[in-house]
């Protein structure tokens, strides 16, 4: 279930194809054409720092609205079994629909977004947030941050009350405020879920495909700022209006650099965070 379809991504990216029919060897040729020519050796860096700037944004965003959100829910927070509920409610939607909705939301004729900064006074905040190649990648990680962020939210709110109170009363007991207590027992003892959020948030901005799939079509509008890893391979491997024909060869080597870079990335991640948490 897992290693055929990786080793079969190894192969196809060692063969020529004509389209979706297997041609002969190849060796490098298909990774020298995608880390080489042009167009495509622009596509995949560009591709590259879009996934970059997702997991940066999202670490910040999302995983610090968790954070936030956990420690609010940690505190009996009145209603804090509702908040839970309706914190981790979007990420039990369909992404399809997340991408529907937020595109009516959006829309920047009647989109409900626009009118209410209209209505605040902040008129000139009001922008086509898709159309425009200076917003659009950001709003899309924006969108994905609200899906998502229930899930840190219950990672980080497990982690805050699984943390002995007998920590947190001898803290108080020494004078530590609110403040001191987050930073020097909460947060220490957390380095497990966070290990665990930043290694799993770096593989879904690496992978990151559905989300900008539907909402900016496959070429990655408008005019290609909202293009990442998975969207260039699946037009490679199955054609599109920038990468022609379907050339499986091309798409596989986009698939084996993705493998390789997630795997090393995370691994090397992993094996750092749990040396700090371990020297913590």
């Amino acid at each position: 279930m897992i290693a055929y379809p990786v080793l079969s991504a190894m192969a196809y990216s060692l063969f020529r194809w004509d389209g979706i029919v297997r041609g002969g060897f190849a060796g490098a040729a298909n990774f020298q054409r995608l880390l080489t020519q042009y167009p495509y050796s622009m596509r995949m860096v560009t591709a590259f720092w879009h996934n970059v700037w997702t997991f940066a944004l999202t670490m910040l965003v999302q995983n610090g609205l968790g954070l936030l959100f956990a420690v609010l829910l940690a505190g009996r927070t009145w209603g804090a079994r509702a908040y839970r509920a309706i914190f981790f409610l979007p990420v039990t939607l369909s992404l399809v629909i997340v991408g529907f909705l937020w595109q009516l939301f959006l829309n920047p004729v009647w989109g409900p977004v626009n009118k209410l900064l209209a209505v605040a006074g902040l008129a000139g905040l009001a922008r086509p947030w898709l159309g425009d190649s200076q917003t659009a990648l950001t709003t899309l990680i924006l969108v994905n941050a609200w899906r998502w962020v229930g899930f840190p939210t219950i990672v980080f709110l497990a982690g805050i009350q699984a943390i002995p109170e007998e920590y947190v009363d001898a803290a108080r007991l020494d004078g530590a405020g609110p403040g001191a207590v987050f930073r020097r027992i909460v947060l220490p003892l957390l380095a497990p879920q966070v290990n665990v959020i930043v290694i799993l948030t770096f593989i879904g901005a690496f992978n990151w495909f559905e989300l900008p799939y539907v909402m900016q079509g496959v070429t990655g509008e408008p005019s290609h700022t909202t293009d990442v890893l998975g969207l260039l391979f699946y037009r490679s491997a199955f054609g599109g209006v920038d990468t022609g024909n379907p050339d499986v060869g091309l798409g596989s080597a986009i698939a084996v650099v993705m493998f390789a870079v997630i795997l090393a990335t995370s691994g090397l991640g992993a094996v750092y965070l749990r040396r700090r948490e371990i020297e913590g």
